[in-house]
């Protein structure tokens, strides 16, 4: 058997069950495929099923206010990926009338899709005969050929680009895909992949030359940054000071306490001494709540530390980009992991 008709006899008897495999809808498939980037199917399944459940068409998702797909998409990170879903739907329905393309060159057009996720709706939604190449599709294909160049390198991605099509099934090129990816997921895992129980066990030149914990191969990124967030929880009279980042740096856009960043880890009292302290706050003393708690994203590690303000002067002059927010409501803001779990875990289970 070949190595595609090997594949799909597997696929046969291990394929997952999964919602968006029961339609051919592009607009389905693409929710399904921009969740689950970056995001295990676990995570994000009800992230899917509640977003089909309230956007069931892409007209619906365009005329959606963005501080409310914010909101639903809270705690799946990456928030750029749902601006561009909205972006993306927007031009669907006023270039498209509403009609989600299917072909691989008129979705690259669109905001937010890449050469795999147009590969993969294509495939999926009208079986168009194009190789899909994602994290799974790599591991596979480096580990059975025994390639060490590395996936995120030019020539690399060249490389794999062109033996996933090679190797794609002409005949049931959507099926296909899907199959080698939950091999991938499945069989042929990151870590502990079943290679006594692996169908390409007598073939795969990984296995063979003991190097199948060492591959794929991928050239490091840039070195993470640290950064340290003070955030401050100030009530007044059952409201809480609440303020919108700017839409150049982390998060943008989300909702979170009032902040003073410092470009190293600071004591209280140098905290207090700091002229964006002074001029807000002047004398009044902080009590810590928590922190610092470590929270990692992209190529930088934050550092939050959370303190309490009591203000009694009720002519206080706080800032005009900090908003007073009813407690009841700070749970229909969008805002982003960090300060959502803060409010779970210190804030909503102390009160």
């Amino acid at each position: 058997m070949s190595f595609s008709n090997k594949i799909l006899s597997w696929f046969q008897q291990h394929k997952r069950a999964l919602p968006w495999r029961e339609t051919r809808n592009p607009y389905i498939i693409w929710l399904s495929e921009i969740i689950l980037q970056q995001t295990r199917v676990e995570q994000g399944l009800p992230y899917f099923l509640k977003f089909v459940e309230t956007y069931p068409t892409v007209t619906k998702f365009a005329m959606a206010e963005e501080d409310e797909l914010l909101r639903l998409w809270q705690g799946l990170g990456y928030y750029s990926r749902v601006r561009n879903m909205l972006k993306a739907s927007k031009i669907v329905l006023e270039q498209q009338e509403g009609e989600f393309p299917t072909s691989y060159k008129d979705l690259l057009k669109l905001p937010g899709i890449g050469e795999y996720t147009a590969a993969a709706i294509a495939s999926f939604s009208v079986n168009t005969a194009h190789a899909v190449v994602d994290g799974n599709v790599f591991r596979v294909l480096s580990r059975y050929f025994g390639i060490d160049e590395p996936i995120n390198s030019t020539l690399g991605k060249k490389l794999f680009t062109k033996l996933a099509h090679e190797l794609l099934d002409l005949e049931n090129p959507g099926e296909y895909n899907q199959a080698i990816m939950d091999f991938g997921a499945l069989q042929c895992k990151p870590k502990n992949p079943n290679c006594e129980d692996c169908i390409f066990r007598l073939e795969c030149v990984a296995r063979k030359e003991g190097t199948v914990h060492l591959l794929p191969k991928k050239i490091k990124g840039k070195k993470s940054k640290n950064r340290y967030f003070h955030y401050f929880l100030i009530e007044v009279n059952g409201e809480i000071l609440m303020t919108q980042r700017g839409d150049k740096d982390v998060w943008a856009n989300l909702y979170e306490l009032p902040m003073i960043e410092t470009p190293a880890d600071t004591t209280l009292d140098a905290l207090m001494e700091l002229p964006e302290y002074q001029s807000v706050f002047g004398d009044e003393v902080p009590r810590p709540i928590v922190g610092p708690i470590k929270h990692i994203l992209s190529h930088q590690a934050i550092f939050a530390s959370f303190y309490h303000i009591n203000i009694e002067n009720t002519t206080w002059d706080k800032k005009n980009e900090w908003n007073y927010i009813l407690s009841e409501n700070i749970d229909k803001l969008a805002k982003h992991k960090l300060m959502s779990s803060f409010f779970e875990q210190y804030y909503f289970s102390a009160n």
